[in-house]
């Protein structure tokens, strides 16, 4: 029972730095106002109602796609694109753009983190020693 909630943690952790991430990428200006506390507080928002969403998805029979490196990607996008569009209004002309575009980028970097992180950042460490030696 334990190990099942620091999985949960793990997963929540997880979910949390994804979307924020994606937030903090796609909204307008969001590079030339890194240091912007309100962009930060939509982004934190978006990426904690997205880990809080991931944790309760691990109570229902579709946790299963967690378990594949696909499926992960497309539940992570569909959980921030939900996160962000609670979490503000586009900031762009059409409606849901933002929050869709945001969700594609979640969901990349959750992919991009599953090749890089597996097996405790193997692919990291192997290109490290390459270059480093």
């Amino acid at each position: 029972m334990a190990s099942e909630w620091k999985r949960r943690m793990s997963l929540f952790a997880q979910r949390f730095w994804q979307p924020t991430s994606a937030c903090m990428t796609c909204m307008p200006g969001s590079w030339g106002n890194i240091l912007s506390l309100v962009h930060w507080t939509i982004a934190v928002q978006t990426g904690l109602l997205t880990g809080i969403l991931a944790v309760l998805l691990t109570f229902t029979p579709a946790a299963k796609l967690y378990s594949h490196r696909y499926g992960n990607a497309l539940i992570v996008g569909c959980l921030t694109t939900l996160g962000d569009a609670y979490s503000h209004a586009s900031h762009y002309r059409l409606p849901f753009v933002e929050h869709v575009a945001t969700g594609v980028v979640s969901g990349l970097f959750a992919l991009a983190a599953s090749y890089l992180l597996e097996d405790r950042g193997r692919r990291i460490r192997a290109a490290w020693a390459r270059v480093f030696g």
